[in-house]
């Protein structure tokens, strides 16, 4: 029999017309959804940036060899507890640092610029709390003793603004044993000769591995022994890194612009127990 055009839909039929109109959102409710998973997006990139890990890329020569302009990295930000630099713009008031823990001689650190808090720096712990540190005739001096360093090399390379320069490489031997490498272009530059530093409680004196150019602790006015509070994170590991030519974004430049070789590398220096 044919059904009359206006007997109503079996059950059958009713459940998937009301499934249709249930599961169609006005405009409102998309952009509401929406909304809600770009803010949940924004505050797990927060908490993974404040209480994680921060990337940072390296914009100078200052710490070569162990840093290049180009490299890409990640600074644990747990490493040494939280202060406030440990959050964007500053904006959690932690007077000190939370779950502090020391930093280690010989560390990569991510710190605010005591002159300046607005600015990154990274460079490498040499000395610590009730240390001193002197760099005479190129050679520097912890509590008094020369530090030990090797030389590995000479080698051209070319310098932030494109010019060849000669430079020496060393293996540098911090006290306890820790072992990274540095750049010398000579023994006889501006920072080769420094007064007696004394580095104050909850402070650390902080230098470049590319000592005859970079502004670090031997500069007083502008960088000094740093506060312990001004430290954002220790720098752990590589995971990106170009020649200089492009930027993270640029894909299309990658196959011939990234340094494969340093993708993923560590940054820890060599330390005695590793050895064991």
């Amino acid at each position: 029999m044919t059904q009359p055009e206006n007997q109503m839909p079996t059950n059958d039929e009713t459940p998937d017309v009301k499934q249709d109109h249930q599961g169609t959102m006005t405009a409102k409710e998309e952009a509401g959804e929406f909304f809600k998973s770009a803010m949940i997006a924004i505050l797990v990139a927060l908490f993974i940036r404040s209480f994680l890990w921060e990337p940072f890329n390296i914009p100078s020569g200052s710490m070569k060899p162990t840093l290049l302009v180009g490299d890409y990295l990640f600074v644990s930000k747990g490493a040494y507890g939280y202060s406030r630099y440990s959050f964007p713009f500053g904006i959690i008031p932690i007077e000190g640092r939370m779950n502090a823990r020391d930093p280690q001689r010989g560390d990569i650190v991510v710190f605010k610029l005591p002159s300046n808090t607005s600015i990154d720096y990274i460079k490498r712990v040499i000395g610590l709390p009730g240390d001193t540190v002197q760099m005479k005739s190129g050679r520097l001096y912890i509590n008094g003793e020369m530090v030990k360093r090797e030389k590995i090399g000479d080698f051209d390379i070319a310098s932030d603004s494109g010019e060849i320069v000669k430079l020496t490489q060393y293996t540098e031997t911090l006290p306890g044993g820790v072992k990274h490498t540095i750049y010398e272009e000579s023994d006889y530059g501006p920072l080769d000769n420094t007064p007696l530093y004394t580095i104050p409680e909850k402070h650390f004196f902080m230098m470049g591995d590319n000592r005859d150019h970079s502004q670090d602790s031997r500069v007083t006015h502008a960088v000094g022994a740093v506060p312990f509070e001004n430290f954002v994170g220790r720098a752990d590991r590589l995971f990106f890194s170009t020649n200089g030519t492009a930027a993270l974004m640029e894909v299309w430049k990658w196959p011939w612009t990234v340094r494969y070789d340093r993708l993923f590398k560590g940054l820890a220096p060599e330390r005695p127990q590793d050895n064991n």
